[in-house]
């Protein structure tokens, strides 16, 4: 199982990014997927997740109205779009996917990416 996160990188505060993640090994539309951060010094917490058909998804109060998750099942891929970011979203952001619950919950998934680096600066 791999999952590839991509697309983090420097973006000013207000500005946007475009996450993806890219997964194999798994039979992907049967996977939640889920959005993760972890800031320095910092615990990983949740940030977006989507339900196996993409009805369903769940945001952190800090990024709704900001961020969006989506999918492309025909592409084995999950996406974040994060705009009006803020410098309280400097973090690495994790892409995770969950065979069983759609969850805020870190121990809900079972596999994990490696992670792609946002930057804001004010």
């Amino acid at each position: 199982v791999q999952l590839q996160a991509f697309g983090g990188g420097l973006a000013q505060a207000g500005g946007f990014l475009r996450l993806s993640c890219a997964a194999s090994g798994i039979t992907f539309s049967r996977y939640v997927m889920g959005w993760f951060r972890q800031a320095p010094g910092k615990e990983r917490e949740f940030v977006a997740a989507m339900s196996w058909s993409g009805g369903t998804t769940y945001y952190a109060d800090s990024v709704k109205g900001r961020f969006t998750i989506s999918r492309d099942n025909a592409q084995n891929t999950v996406y974040l779009q994060m705009n009006h970011l803020e410098p309280e979203d400097t973090a690495v952001y994790y892409c995770a996917a969950s065979r069983v619950l759609l969850s805020r919950s870190v121990s809900a998934y079972d596999y994990w990416g490696q992670g792609t680096e946002v930057t804001v600066s004010s």
